[in-house]
């Protein structure tokens, strides 16, 4: 059946291609297997919760009839502004108008928030652009440029809030900096979702189309209820395809969590369990309460436009798994520098079992991608990155740089794989984070740095051992097997292409200020050299070699040294460095590599003469890469199938004598 909806309809409409409803909530309360909901084009100021769930045979799509003609959108516009003084106006908001969820009251809060200044969960925003919450009135009579944000020269358009003394009332006070907001478009974030079932188990739901944007969402740890300005809550089989998804307070999409029942936020409320301990309860809990393949996870988004969010474009733990991410743009993430903390990215995922990256474009955020904990059977495959970092156009500071903030195309961390990462374009200052292990990295053009290699895996404590300890799954399942710490190496490199570029000075001193830093080395040159030092597999075997029982002195040694890199077919140019154990490496001395990206109307393009100086290479399979150490899963598909690395970034076939990088020779 077909349900109409047109914001445009008289309020008695029945669905019908004649009476279409007026709200898509009014459809998603009848919806059924198989339904489909057409939405006309035109702004719905609403929160839609579906109702029913689909089936894998017949899911319920939702679709805007024009593609981003629909928008869904969790914000009011306001026109009764009075002047207060100067370029600050004033609003009062009956608290009747916030139907019990009023995000002028709710502070952002939650586990690894780092938020100096007190943040709340709304925002105002004048012609499409959100304004900075400060937390007094005489900080938004008097503003000052921050610079923090990559668009300092907004960072003037200020607000503040507080409660009336005299009436049951939110007030706002904004500075709109010589604009009138009761002639410009000026609207305030209400509502806490755009598309989000208040009922987990809604599964196979499709959202099509639509533009969405300004909820009020909240922070969205792994240790608490995640939640999205879209998302499954915690179901089964949803696509979300052709949206635009921006100007989310925290999160655009959530894949994740569910609310755990006295573990939701634990770290924050009781204080008394570290956060790593509560994350580790968090997926057992999840486990015993039927966390599986067969009800929780294998989402779909695609084709989707996601930007400026506050936290992440896409955030998931648990509810992730299987699921593929393909063909978006996502960037503009953490701009704002608004919110602070762990837990940002264009992507955050915990636990991305058998999940398949592909085919993106990350820029101008904080970070492109963090898979944190039980990133297992994952594969980051034919993306693009660039200008993931901290903010450009500003001096750098230590403050700026400190704890997990420094920003990089790729972070993974103490995960134990297998994490496959492979024909990517990896151009920001600082490529991959990596402390982590079970790795590999096959055919990827690198114009960024390698870091934090064999630190970053404890937890913080000057005295004690805070080692932590993350599970370990049965291969291609959510069963986990055990705990381990991560013991670093592990880690393979095959016909990658590293070119070291110009690097500014600000991120050079920068890193040169931070000294034995425990989260990061600060390294700043490109190549696999912070492996030196690391064994081969040939050296790591000869420590077991005749080992029985316990003589020997003090053999268990053995099992707790940094385990062995692997590497092939790798070339390095204008000063790149190999590790000292690479005995095929190519270093070219002799040629000057030019690497730029081009943009031009919103294309992207790599100028770049490498293809002139590539030496050919062995084709690489799963069996190159054999298997990661702890949970002894090979890098192969999610069905078990092998894996051979026969196509190149543009999915063109590569010849019987490939080259190193993401390109094949024409």
């Amino acid at each position: 059946m077909k349900l109409y909806v047109n914001c445009k309809a008289t309020p008695n409409g029945d669905g019908s291609e004649q009476k279409p409803f007026l709200r898509i909530q009014q459809a998603a309360e009848i919806a059924m297997p198989g339904d489909e909901v057409l939405v006309a084009p035109g702004e719905y100021r609403e929160d839609v919760s579906p109702v029913f769930a689909g089936t894998a045979q017949k899911p319920i799509v939702y679709r805007s009839m024009e593609t981003g003609g629909a928008s869904i959108t969790g914000a009011d516009r306001f026109t009764n502004w009075a002047q207060y003084e100067g370029d600050v106006w004033k609003l009062a908001v009956p608290n009747a108008h916030f139907h019990g969820y009023n995000p002028y009251t709710t502070l952002v809060l939650g586990d690894w928030l780092d938020q100096g200044v007190p943040a709340h969960t709304g925002e105002v925003f004048l012609n499409g652009k959100s304004l900075y919450e400060k937390d007094s009135l005489d900080k938004v009579l008097a503003p000052e440029f921050f610079n923090g944000s990559w668009d300092r020269e907004f960072t003037k358009h200020t607000w503040y809030t507080c409660q009336s003394e005299e009436h049951d009332e939110t007030l706002i006070f904004a500075n709109f900096q010589g604009k009138n907001p009761n002639i410009e478009y000026v609207e305030l974030s209400m509502r806490a979702h755009c598309f989000y079932p208040e009922q987990e188990h809604v599964d196979y739901i499709t959202l099509s189309g639509f533009v969405v944007t300004k909820a009020a969402t909240q922070w969205a740890p792994p240790t608490a209820l995640q939640e999205g300005m879209i998302g499954p809550h915690w179901s089964k089989g949803w696509v979300i395809e052709n949206c635009e998804v921006s100007h989310s307070k925290c999160s655009g999409i959530s894949l994740g969590k569910y609310r755990q029942q006295h573990n939701d936020n634990k770290w924050s409320r009781e204080k008394y369990k570290d956060g790593s301990q509560t994350q580790r309860d968090c997926s057992f809990i999840a486990q015993l309460d039927g966390w599986s393949k067969e009800t929780i996870g294998s989402h779909t988004v695609r084709n989707c436009d996601i930007h400026d969010c506050g936290q992440t474009g896409i955030v998931g733990n648990l509810g992730c798994v299987f699921s593929l991410i393909e063909n978006n743009h996502i960037h503009h993430i953490n701009n704002k520098g608004n919110l602070a903390g762990a837990e940002i990215g264009g992507i955050k995922f915990h636990a991305a079992i058998d999940v398949i990256i592909r085919n993106n474009h990350f820029h101008h955020c904080t970070r492109g991608i963090w898979l944190d904990w039980q990133t297992q059977g994952t594969r980051v495959s034919c993306n693009l990155f660039h200008d993931n970092c901290l903010v450009r156009d500003y001096s750098l500071t230590p403050e700026l740089g400190a704890g997990l903030s420094m920003g990089e195309d790729l972070f993974i961390e103490i995960a134990h794989g297998p994490c496959l990462v492979d024909n990517n374009i990896l151009l920001s200052e600082r490529a991959v984070k990596l402390p982590t292990q079970g790795v590999a990295f096959v055919h990827n053009l690198f114009g960024g740095a390698i870091t934090a290699v064999g630190c970053g895996v404890k937890n913080g404590s000057k005295e004690y051992d805070s080692t932590r300890y993350t599970p370990i799954h049965k291969p291609h399942s959510t069963d986990i097997t055990g705990v381990m710490s991560i013991l670093h190496g592990d880690v393979r490199f095959y016909n990658n292409v590293f070119v070291q570029r110009p690097v500014r000075q600000a991120m050079t001193d920068l890193c040169a200020y931070f000294t034995d830093h425990e989260w990061d080395d600060f390294n700043l040159t490109v190549g696999t050299v912070p492996f030196s030092g690391y064994m081969t597999e040939e050296t790591w075997k000869s420590y077991f070699e005749g080992y029985c029982g316990e003589g020997g002195g003090n053999t268990r040694d053995k099992y707790y040294m940094p385990l062995p890199v692997w590497t092939g077919g790798n070339v390095y140019f204008n000063g790149a460095c190999p590790c000292d154990i690479e005995t095929d490496a190519t270093v070219d001395t002799e040629h000057d590599v030019m690497l730029e990206l081009q943009e031009e109307n919103g294309t992207y393009r790599v100028v770049t003469n490498l293809l002139d100086y590539l030496p050919e290479a062995k084709t690489i399979c799963s069996d190159t890469l054999g298997m990661a150490f702890e949970p002894e899963e090979r890098f192969e598909e999610p069905d078990g199938a092998d894996i051979v690395f026969d196509t190149d970034y543009h999915g063109a076939r590569r010849p019987e004598k490939p080259v190193a990088g993401p390109f094949s020779k024409t």
